[in-house]
């Protein structure tokens, strides 16, 4: 029996700044998960996530990540995920240093 598909979102680091970074439903990438376009079926993932691999200049590591839906939008279903959206935890920088992501 085939598991059920888990939604997800694509994902990557911008090369340049190294920031994790979502595809948006206009091909454009975002620094914001709740701005990520969410796929709910294997063809479209799949489909979605050649899209995002053609942008070999401005993005490195494109792969799926698994989500949740959310009141705000999407969420991550693994802890991998959270602490990438989130930045490094050894001390306050970056990202980190914004009120949102305290």
């Amino acid at each position: 029996m085939a598991r059920p598909f888990i939604d997800k979102v694509v994902t990557a680091n911008d090369l340049r700044e190294g920031d994790v970074v979502y595809l948006t439903e206009t091909n454009n990438w975002t620094r914001h998960l709740s701005e990520a376009e969410v796929l709910q079926d294997e063809a479209t993932a799949k489909a979605r996530l050649a899209a995002g691999s053609g942008d070999v200049l401005k993005i490195i590591g494109v792969y799926l990540a698994d989500v949740t839906a959310a009141e705000t939008g999407p969420e991550p279903r693994h802890f991998r995920e959270e602490f990438r959206r989130t930045g490094p935890s050894n001390y306050f920088h970056g990202k980190q240093q914004r009120a949102e992501n305290v």
